[in-house]
């Protein structure tokens, strides 16, 4: 059974979730918006992969988990420039091994005007 998650973040237009839970499987998506207001941070890179890191600690804490239940990331990025200060906020949020397995991919563009990051995520809870 597969059940959505309420993360409290401000909820997309789109039709989907910010979190799904099947039995201890979770999988998140998180972008850089504020997640009362919607709107996508200010501040470039390290702002945005900041708030998305916080978004996604929001999203893995309603499920029932912490960062530390998180087996496996993909982040998109804009620009291959913007690595360098992506993986300095990144460790700031994930110090302890085991690290979650990361894949970081360059794309032309994301969905939403502004947005330089967005994040994908699984984990196992309990």
């Amino acid at each position: 059974m597969i059940e959505a998650i309420e993360t409290g973040i401000a909820p997309s237009s789109a039709p989907i979730s910010d979190a799904v839970r099947a039995g201890q499987q979770v999988w998140l998506v998180t972008i850089a918006e504020d997640p009362v207001s919607g709107e996508i941070v200010d501040g470039g890179i390290e702002a945005q992969t900041r708030r998305c890191l916080d978004n996604l600690d929001i999203a893995i804490r309603a499920a029932g988990g912490t960062l530390a239940n998180l087996v496996m990331l993909q982040i998109f990025l804009i620009d291959a420039a913007d690595a360098p200060g992506m993986n300095a906020v990144y460790r700031e949020y994930f110090t302890a091994k085991p690290y979650p397995v990361r894949a970081t991919v360059v794309v032309k563009q994301l969905l939403v005007e502004g947005l330089r990051i967005e994040i994908t995520a699984q984990g196992v809870l309990g």
